[in-house]
């Protein structure tokens, strides 16, 4: 008896990638399923690194509270302790003066920089460049000096306080500051020059992790990964917050749409952060005091709630920050980029070969620190449940 007909069953490999791999820095699941090399699904759970933040703040002052916020992620920590901090001073009816502000500005853009430089180095070590990770780290050394001379913290700034900042710089640091930006910036002008010629490079980033201006919107997607797919956003060109209203500086575009486009955007981001610290140091407003006096500052916050933005080098940071009266917080409510552009991309995976899948998650510069949150839901017989993320982001609830 002959066979008519042949059914083929396709076979799907279920491959984890995480929550402890290589490739990954912190801890992440995804679950990659293939049909042999290639990506059909991807489903992304979080909820390793959860350390409640949030009701940590709710449990300490105003204060303390700088310096829990600032512990949210150790590579973007100023721009957490800045956002929470113009929280407060807008509670409080405090205005910094402009010295102040431009040094924020100044620690931020110098955060900027190191954090594009990272996550850089780190793409390449995923790839096999071993020695342009360290050449790129290497340098990425001068701009955590660089910070450190700012702010007296090499990683860990606690460098914004309410009213100012806690350090000055004098004619010595600015000089210094300087020299280190006039040595760093044709080292990143070369790494852009390797991104454009190298053959390996671009066979790895061209045309992989495309995603589509319309894909953008619909996902909220935000920072250099919406800005590397044609979307103009940038929080410091639209909220002016700090003394973004006073320093002329670019917000970078690109078209290409994949994941060369998202690394070469933050060379290119790079470069425009090096442009406004130098002009920060050329224009730093004299004849004001940028460290307010700690003990005159208020021990008593009126009501009221608030809500700021701020670029972080991944995106939009937002913070929502309700005072009922007392020394402690009612609320306070983080929402940071890689919540957004880590959760909702899981469908840029689909198509690509299971080697690229690394590469798109680093293109996004995935922060899980920042990202995980729990909800706490008070239920009709008055107890709590705590909803972890992944049922957050299938809408089970």
């Amino acid at each position: 008896m002959g066979i008519s007909k042949v059914i083929e069953i396709p076979v799907v490999l279920e491959i984890p990638i995480g929550p402890q791999h290589p490739a990954l820095h912190e801890p992440l699941m995804l679950k990659v399923y293939a049909a042999g090399e290639e990506v059909v699904k991807v489903e992304i759970n979080t909820g390793y690194n959860h350390r409640g933040i949030e009701k940590l703040c709710e449990k300490n002052s105003f204060y303390k509270d700088i310096f829990i916020t600032a512990r949210v992620c150790g590579i973007c920590n100023l721009v957490h302790a800045d956002c929470f901090v113009r929280a407060v001073e807008h509670i409080l009816g405090i205005e910094p003066s402009m010295r102040a502000k431009y040094l924020r500005v100044l620690g931020m853009e110098l955060e900027r920089i190191h954090s594009h430089m990272l996550v850089n180095a780190v793409l390449m070590e995923l790839i096999g460049y071993d020695t342009l990770f360290m050449l790129i780290m290497r340098d990425r050394e001068a701009i955590m000096k660089a910070k450190e001379i700012l702010t007296g913290g090499r990683v860990l700034a606690d460098y914004v306080m309410v009213g100012g900042v806690r350090r000055d710089v004098n004619n010595e640091k600015i000089d210094k500051l300087k020299k280190i930006l006039d040595r760093i910036e044709p080292r990143i002008k070369y790494y852009m020059r390797i991104y454009e010629e190298d053959p390996t490079i671009r066979k790895r980033l061209v045309d992989v992790g495309v995603l589509e201006p319309r894909e953008i919107t619909l996902y909220s997607l935000v920072g250099p990964v919406a800005r590397a797919s044609g979307i103009d956003i940038d929080v410091r060109r639209s909220d002016k917050y700090d003394a973004y209203n006073d320093i002329p500086f670019n917000v970078i575009v690109r078209r290409e749409k994949d994941v060369w486009a998202r690394m070469m955007l933050r060379w290119e981001e790079v470069l425009e952060s090096i442009n406004i610290s130098k002009y920060i140091l050329e224009h730093l407003p004299s004849n004001e005091k940028a460290v307010p006096d700690e003990r005159r500052l208020p021990r008593r916050f009126p009501p009221g709630e608030v809500f700021t933005r701020v670029e972080a080098p991944r995106g939009e940071l937002t913070y929502y920050v309700m005072s009922d009266g007392k020394q402690n917080p009612y609320r306070v409510k983080i929402r940071t980029p890689s919540f957004n552009n880590i959760i909702n991309t899981g469908f840029s995976y689909v198509g690509h070969s299971i080697a690229d899948v690394p590469v798109i998650l680093a293109s996004y510069d995935p922060c899980i620190s920042c990202m995980e949150r729990a909800i706490v839901i008070d239920l009709s017989n008055n107890t709590k449940k705590y909803v972890p993320l992944n049922r957050i982001v299938k809408g089970d609830i």
